[in-house]
């Protein structure tokens, strides 16, 4: 089952036009600058702009067509957008009470966004974090088959970011929910996103698979800085006498330092593309853990920095490396080309 969405839409100065689809379940981060039209696309789902460009379609059925209080969509805005009259609990029911029949029950909610210590409390006694978690809350339990969250971390600082992250990770991989997530964030779409809708101006550049776009050359996301690939495995096992823990990604593993991560369970690894060192021959007595063979799939000169961006398939995913154009033509790098990953520990990022 899919979410099919179209929306054209002209305002003065600025036109969108966007179509994209995605899976009726799991999380699409749509990625793109301040004043691209994720907001607005937002507001197109929901029903908060009709125009006859709009076309909404979820599993078969033409939300376009129904007004916007039938369409059964969670909100959730960067400010939470509690009301202050009413404690945590009655926040929560307020959505429940109007709700038609459905499968998101009040005591799984609570465990998973944590908010059982919260229910006594008044909004304005809570953390930026905790505000939103309460938010996410009232908009489950109002039964709806479509989440739309609006850039909801924006508000909080690292901190706050980094304590919601995980509740978010495991409503996604609990819930079988379609969530339409809105970002400027790089770390919250590597962190959250199944798939992406890259937008610029207006514009769909590229949707599908967060793991296939991450390390794609010819987007703007591997011309960043923080360029990474992202892996998506399982935590195989761990060797304690090393303090290394293994991570199975395809048919590849990769060593990462040791954590608390119980075996078999889903994990994604973000590589940054500046710490992937390429290598024709395995070198003798280094300091790298994981030396992956490779097959270039595409190279790409970036217009500052004299650098090459190379696209690597490592069996089971797309890593990027980011490497001077000296040193890609001395190794003659050409697609097809056979190569080795030279990854260290320290530089993979492990998200769960």
């Amino acid at each position: 089952m899919l979410l099919r969405v179209t929306v054209e839409h002209s305002y003065r100065t600025f036109t969108l036009a966007a179509t994209f689809e995605a899976p009726a379940e799991g999380i699409t981060v749509v990625f793109g600058p301040s004043g691209s039209g994720k907001t607005t696309i937002l507001a197109a789902i929901a029903g908060l702009i009709r125009t006859d460009g709009i076309k909404v379609d979820l599993a078969g059925e033409a939300l376009d067509r129904l007004r916007p209080e039938r369409r059964r969509i969670g909100m959730v805005f960067q400010d939470g957008r509690l009301f202050p009259h009413l404690n945590v609990r009655d926040n929560l029911y307020y959505g429940l009470k109007r709700a038609p029949r459905g499968s998101i029950f009040v005591d799984e909610t609570l465990a998973l966004l944590g908010l059982e210590e919260l229910l006594k409390r008044w909004p304005n006694t809570l953390s930026g974090g905790e505000r939103q978690r309460v938010a996410i809350g009232r908009a489950l339990l109002s039964q709806p088959r479509l989440l739309l969250m609006d850039e909801p971390l924006a508000s909080l600082d690292n901190a706050r970011r980094a304590e919601i992250l995980p509740f978010l990770s495991r409503l996604r991989d609990t819930l079988r929910l379609p969530i339409i997530y809105v970002t400027h964030a790089i770390e919250e779409a590597v962190h959250l996103a199944d798939q992406m809708v890259l937008i610029e101006n207006g514009r769909v550049l590229a949707h599908g698979p967060l793991a296939e776009l991450a390390a794609r050359v010819d987007l703007p996301l591997a011309s960043r800085d923080d360029a990474a690939g992202v892996l998506n495995g399982y935590l195989h096992s761990h060797d304690y006498e090393r303090r290394l823990s293994a991570i199975a990604c395809g048919g590849q593993v990769y060593m990462v330092p040791l954590n608390s991560i119980d075996e078999r369970t889903p994990v994604r690894l973000r590589v940054p593309a500046r710490d992937v060192i390429l290598a024709l021959d395995a070198p003798r007595e280094v300091s790298v853990n994981n030396v992956i063979p490779a097959i270039v799939c595409g190279i790409a000169e970036m217009a500052a920095g004299h650098a090459a961006l190379v696209e690597i398939d490592v069996g089971g995913g797309v890593l990027l490396a980011r490497i001077t154009l000296d040193a890609a033509e001395r190794l003659r790098l050409r697609p097809g080309a056979r190569v080795l990953a030279l990854i260290k520990s320290m530089s993979v990022e492990l998200l769960v």
